[in-house]
């Protein structure tokens, strides 16, 4: 009964196969390929798999790539089924104005942080950040409700901005530096700053919220980037959006 489990961003899509749809089920086999290449999994990484069972995805990049990934599985005897933002799922309840609006990343990356933390001790209030293309910071409060979360750019598009909006500044990205003396420095410790500021504001809040410290996890492409500059204690996780998709799949797909 294996499980593919699929996270397709902005610019990759990558993929877990396991050995069941279970949040401790052993890893058979992994990969990454940019958007580009999708086109190439059923002859190239796909093509000595085992046919997975079950498959759960989640995806960011729109319907005409979602189509392109599911071509790719049309040799496998195989339903795919895709995430979508809910009322309430694996034990999390979601407090968005309009549930079905947040963003699947974001559903998900919160529902394997959730299930992360548990495994690890009592609930209590927790800040998720994702750090990729676009930067999200959720908060959840001890009982498993999402109340809210910010959105901005993530350094790419943050120097993109700047640098079509600013006549003549063209330079490489810099070093992260308290008090940076050259352009490039200072642009990139801006960004750095910027999102760092961003998760500080709102680990204040949900501190001032519940009155407990939270917790904070930090997953993302470009999560490592941010890890010197973090503000407090957090936890750096690398397949944030895996952990979700099997806590998922393990209320979806019963034996």
């Amino acid at each position: 009964m294996t499980f593919l489990a699929i996270d397709v961003g902005n610019t990759r899509l990558k993929w877990a196969l396991y050995t069941h749809p279970h949040c401790d089920a052993p890893l058979l086999a992994q990969g990454a390929e940019f958007l580009d290449n999708i086109d190439k999994l059923a002859d190239g990484a796909w093509a000595t798999l085992a046919p997975p069972t079950h498959m759960l995805g989640c995806i960011v990049a729109g319907d005409v790539v979602r189509r392109r990934v599911e071509a790719q599985m049309e040799n496998w005897d195989i339903a795919p089924q895709w995430v979508v933002a809910s009322a309430a799922e694996a034990g999390l309840s979601n407090g968005y104005d309009h549930p079905s609006r947040l963003g699947a990343d974001r559903w998900v990356a919160m529902i394997g942080a959730w299930h992360r933390a548990l495994s690890a001790g009592p609930a209590r209030p927790m800040v998720v950040v994702m750090v990729g293309t676009a930067v999200t910071v959720d908060a959840i409060d001890a009982s498993g409700k999402f109340l809210g979360g910010l959105i901005l750019p993530g350094h790419g598009i943050m120097l993109r901005a700047l640098e079509s909006g600013t006549a003549g500044l063209h330079v490489p990205t810099g070093e992260v530096r308290e008090f940076p003396t050259n352009t490039s420095d200072a642009l990139t410790s801006g960004g750095t700053f910027a999102i760092a500021g961003a998760v500080n504001c709102m680990v204040q809040h949900l501190r001032a919220h519940c009155g407990v410290e939270p917790r904070c996890i930090m997953a993302g492409g470009a999560g490592w980037k941010m890890a010197p500059s973090m503000p407090g204690q957090f936890e750096l996780v690398d397949n944030l959006i895996f952990d979700g998709l099997l806590a998922l799949a393990s209320t979806r797909f019963i034996d």
